[in-house]
């Protein structure tokens, strides 16, 4: 059967794209192609996952965009004490639930960011409530 396998890309616009892709390089360390973007291989740990959330939802604020990343990460609080270090601070407070640690970030073009470290042993489902 002809089907989706997974996210293949996320693609935004911003003002200034050379600005916003010094920052990911330089607060996440993201490692850019000749081209500009940064490609990952599919995680040994972990999923992707596509959810649709209620317009009403404030899940992405501060950020006023319709969408949010998330990246998954292999260590919450290094990516976080990284991402202070280059004078990102947070949005809101890191939180850790059964299906793994999460926390937030804006990046220069205003977009929320989402950060997950999975769990070692994840549960079955998922039980996050995105409203």
């Amino acid at each position: 059967m002809a089907k989706v396998l997974g996210i293949g890309g996320v693609f935004f616009k911003a003002q200034d794209p050379q600005v916003v892709r010094d920052w990911y390089a330089r607060v996440l360390g993201l490692e850019l192609t000749e081209w500009g973007g940064a490609m990952f291989p599919h995680p040994a740990i972990g999923n992707t996952n596509w959810s649709v959330f209620p317009a009403a939802s404030d899940y992405f604020d501060p950020s006023p965009a319709p969408f949010m990343v998330n990246f998954i990460v292999d260590d919450l609080d290094g990516v976080l004490a990284r991402a202070k270090a280059q004078g990102a601070e947070p949005v809101g407070e890191p939180i850790s639930e059964a299906y793994g640690k999460f926390g937030w970030l804006m990046d220069p073009a205003g977009q929320k960011i989402e950060l997950w470290e999975p769990p070692a042993d994840p549960p079955q489902q998922s039980v996050h409530d995105l409203t």
